[in-house]
């Protein structure tokens, strides 16, 4: 409750929430009352954030209370003025936190709060205080990256803005992705890869504006591609972690994002072979599955991923023997043609002057090209390299919005139509009813009673006397030449004589 000062303080969290809805539902009919407002609940919310409010819903939850309140819908130009002038000249962590987690809150809302943050210069200040706060206070460092990049991608930056962007804050930044997360929530650093995305996209922007408007500043150095053909051997943890989050993601934006990156990695000489070879092959994978998921409208996003994968094929070690899945990405070429499929309209002219970019890549060709010296990418000229990058870096999406899916798509088509009855399924053919036929007898001890077989009949034996069996006499031993030989002394012959049995001799 309010002291004798008009500070409020709050000794239990039910007290703060009482606070809290007090100061917010006070009539401010004046920009004094409307200021003291805004003082009392930044500082009750401030020292509230280390003992009741541990969680950044909670913190979020008394942004969102701010937003809804009398106070702010009848003052919300004023209210946001006040709070970004707080953001530009606070110095303490803990109100920093709440500004800050309100500026998010309510520039998701409202886009115009990140165009007025960027116009009062509050880009800078978010650089020195991401820097100035990263191993003191965990919880704002990641609050302000995230507010960062939500505010980058919403309004070009100002040029003065990039060129306060130095080699030490994008070091510092890979350096923290190359390191251990702190956030069990966040183990891949998402929210800080997606700073050095916007980034990236931000100085993409700035080159092509300086091509095409002759009164714009010369275009500065795009330092992330820079340290990356410079270091990246050191932060190859960035490339993994981009390749995981383009197979998971699932807004455009995001997706588009990460093939802008990659398009310039796979065109700059310096990062050709910047990933490991068994990224790529996972990167292609997800380049396949996604191009064939991708419905007939998403015109956009199918070129921006064939105009990554076709310097992908031609630049990086994909080119070289073994090629991974030559077949699958031949197919693939028929499929997006739409070659033998009568069902699907045929894609439009862009998309088939990509498909035959990416057909011409020397090893997906049957035949080897007439002047092998030229490559889909190289035989380039440097006004169509640059018209490319053109194309790719005024490629954007709104916030929020996710990709379709074919497959999706037809499932929720299918289960609308079973639930709303808009075509009915096919009922199953009639049955066609036949003569039953009599079933075989079962055997009954099928059913546990043993049947009884009647005997066998045994075949009459005769027999002699008294019934015993007439055996036959047994024969003598045969003898043995040599012992009769022995027993006679020898055996005498003649020529006349004829040979008899022999026999026993008689004994003289």
């Amino acid at each position: 409750m309010a002291d004798v000062q008009g500070t409020w303080t709050a000794e239990n969290e039910q007290q703060f929430w009482a606070a809290l809805n007090q100061i917010l539902s006070a009539p401010c009919d004046s920009y004094e009352l409307l200021d003291n407002a805004l003082r009392s609940w930044l500082d009750l919310v401030s020292k509230a954030r280390d003992e009741y409010l541990d969680d950044e819903d909670e913190i979020a939850n008394c942004s969102e209370q701010l937003i809804h309140s009398p106070l702010f819908s009848a003052n919300k130009d004023y209210v946001r003025t006040q709070i970004i002038y707080s953001l530009l000249q606070e110095d303490e962590y803990a109100p920093l936190h709440v500004i800050a987690n309100f500026l998010l809150s309510d520039g998701r809302a409202e886009e115009e709060t990140f165009r007025q943050m960027i116009k009062e210069g509050c880009f800078v200040r978010l650089l020195e205080l991401i820097k100035g706060c990263g191993g003191k206070d965990s919880r704002l460092h990641r609050l302000l990256l995230q507010l960062m990049y939500e505010m980058s991608r919403i309004e070009r930056l100002r040029d003065e803005d990039l060129m306060q962007i130095d080699d030490g804050f994008v070091t510092y930044l890979f350096q923290l992705i190359e390191a251990l997360a702190d956030d069990a929530n966040d183990p891949y650093h998402y929210s800080v890869i997606r700073v050095l995305l916007v980034l990236n996209e931000q100085y993409m922007v700035a080159a092509t504006s300086a091509a095409t408007e002759p009164s714009s500043i010369s275009p500065t150095t795009n330092r992330v591609i820079k340290l990356l053909g410079v270091h990246g051997d050191s932060y190859r943890t960035f490339g993994e972690n981009i390749i995981l989050l383009l197979n998971r993601e699932t807004e455009t934006s995001q997706q588009l994002l990460i093939l802008k990156l990659l398009y310039l990695l796979f065109t700059t000489s310096a990062t050709y072979e910047y990933f490991y070879t068994n990224d790529l092959h996972v990167l292609l994978d997800v380049i396949i599955r996604n191009l064939l998921d991708l419905p007939s409208e998403m015109d956009i996003l199918r070129h921006t991923y064939l105009r990554v994968l076709a310097p992908l094929l031609a630049h990086t070690q994909l080119s070289k023997p073994p090629h991974y899945k030559r077949g699958q990405i031949l197919s693939l070429i028929d499929i997006l043609r739409g070659t033998g499929n009568a069902h699907f309209m045929p894609p439009e002219p862009t998309t088939i002057r990509l498909l035959d970019r990416v057909a011409s890549t020397p090893w997906l060709a049957e035949e080897e090209p007439e002047n092998p010296s030229l490559s889909p990418i190289g035989s380039l000229s440097l006004s169509q390299t640059g018209s490319a990058v053109s194309v790719i870096a005024k490629v954007s999406e709104k916030p929020g919005v996710k990709t379709p899916s074919r497959k999706s798509d037809m499932a929720a088509q299918a289960k609308g139509k079973s639930e709303h009855g808009g075509s009915p399924p096919r009922p199953p053919p009639p049955r066609t009813l036949r003569a039953q036929k009599s079933l075989p007898e079962v055997p009954r001890h099928k059913h546990g009673v043993p049947v009884v077989h009647p005997p066998v009949p045994v075949p009459h034996l005769h027999v002699n006397g008294a019934g015993q069996k007439k055996m036959p006499p047994k024969l003598p031993p045969p003898r043995r030449r040599a012992k009769i030989i022995a027993a006679v002394g020898a055996e005498v012959r003649t020529p006349s004589e004829t040979p008899s049995p022999i026999g026993p001799a008689p004994v003289s």
